[in-house]
């Protein structure tokens, strides 16, 4: 019988230590997705599946091509490389243009954070792919109230404008609020509830 290559039995010594960075890398996508849920297009099962995938493509960069290392030294940085553009081509499908307002960047910026956790996990920087997901955790859970807050009173200034707009536009034209219901109702420009909506 043939005899593996050594790397290959090195391998697969380590098959369990790269199952544990994929969990790992499963639990702190989840962890992070699971604040996604609700609030944005990529939730629990996307973030969790970017950051796994992330983990397995360090992986297979790291460990799964050995003999390039015959004649010369292995490039591990290039599918590093392409994870980072591919997810930063995943994360531009997430944004929404609508009128003024786009939508989506707290969803694209989380699923290239994920992505890099995911690396980390792979690389064995187990440290840093914790910390990373407690952080962006807290900072997704905990400053949420705080962004809302600021959404909501940068609404107002808008409205309070367009009021004063309206008065204006009214003032110059001789129109008394309530002789013209069509022209109180719709001030010359496009104001819905979308305006209201986070930038998830």
């Amino acid at each position: 019988m043939e005899q593996l290559p050594h790397w290959v039995m090195a391998l697969r010594g380590m098959q369990w230590e790269m199952a544990g960075q994929l969990t790992l890398a499963a639990l702190l996508g989840g962890m992070v997705g699971l604040e996604r849920v609700g609030h944005g297009p990529a939730g629990l099962r996307t973030n969790i599946i970017i950051a796994v995938s992330s983990c397995l493509f360090t992986l297979l960069s790291i460990y799964g091509f050995p003999t390039l290392t015959v004649d010369g030294p292995r490039d591990s940085a290039r599918i590093a490389a392409q994870i980072v553009s591919g997810v930063g081509f995943l994360g531009a499908g997430t944004v929404l243009h609508s009128k003024s307002r786009v939508r989506g960047l707290t969803s694209a910026a989380t699923i290239w954070l994920v992505a890099a956790i995911g690396m980390a996990a792979g690389a064995g920087a187990y440290f840093l792919a914790i910390f990373t997901a407690v952080l962006a955790t807290f900072v997704l859970v905990a400053l949420r109230p705080v962004s809302e807050k600021l959404s909501r009173q940068r609404l107002q200034r808008v409205k309070q404008r367009r009021a004063a707009r309206k008065m204006g536009i009214a003032t110059k034209s001789g129109h008394r609020p309530g002789l013209h219901p069509q022209l109180d109702s719709n001030p010359g420009n496009e104001f819905n509830d979308e305006d209201d909506a986070d930038d998830d």
